[in-house]
């Protein structure tokens, strides 16, 4: 079933920039980057193996807890530690794609999704001034998570290369790409009244 069906109402303005905080991390043809549903067909189990195999989420008390430490440090802190930048953009856009796969999957419910995505908002808005910076900060923090996987595994068990995380961002970013959540929904109207698109 398609998930546009089942959740029909379409996001206001603040919904879908909330939303697009996580369209880095959703690179995939079945991801949804204009919906808090991420994804384009209902996959419940999907969403449910993935919070385990990926982050050892199985529970709401663990989802919350893994929220909360995205909130307060994530990765942010190592990668401090090695370039002299603390890139919110990268915990922000795992923080959301989590609470989303979250509701994905029925740990939380949509009232509860929704706070968590409001609950980052301030610091992102704060931190940064427009999708560009939002984006260069994201490639920092995922190249220094790429490289501190290197030690524990092989390449061939590597995530995406750069290029392909590059690549996808430069999409992101085209002025031209109609289909972008972040032309939808400019980094500023964050800032002004929430609207319906």
């Amino acid at each position: 079933m398609k998930a546009a069906r089942r959740y029909p109402v379409p996001l206001t303005m603040h919904q879908l920039w909330m939303v697009s905080l996580s369209a880095p991390v959703s690179r995939d043809r079945g991801a949804s980057r204009t919906t808090l549903y991420p994804f384009v067909r209902i996959d419940e189990e999907g969403a449910r193996r993935w919070l385990a195999e990926q982050w050892e989420i199985t529970s709401r008390e663990q989802l919350a807890g893994r929220l909360d430490g995205l909130s307060r440090s994530g990765y942010r802190a190592r990668a401090y530690r090695l370039t002299g930048v603390a890139p919110l953009a990268w915990d922000a856009a795992l923080y959301v794609d989590i609470a989303r796969r979250g509701f994905a999957c029925g740990l939380i419910a949509e009232a509860d999704a929704w706070t968590a995505l409001k609950n980052i908002v301030p610091a992102v808005a704060r931190t940064y001034g427009s999708w560009q910076e939002y984006a260069d900060h994201y490639l920092l923090g995922r190249r220094v998570w790429r490289d501190g996987l290197r030690g524990n595994m092989a390449d061939s068990g590597l995530p995406a290369g750069q290029e392909v995380a590059d690549e996808h961002l430069r999409s992101l970013l085209d002025p031209e790409n109609r289909a972008s959540p972040w032309n939808m929904a400019p980094w500023d109207a964050i800032s002004h009244p929430d609207r319906t698109r």
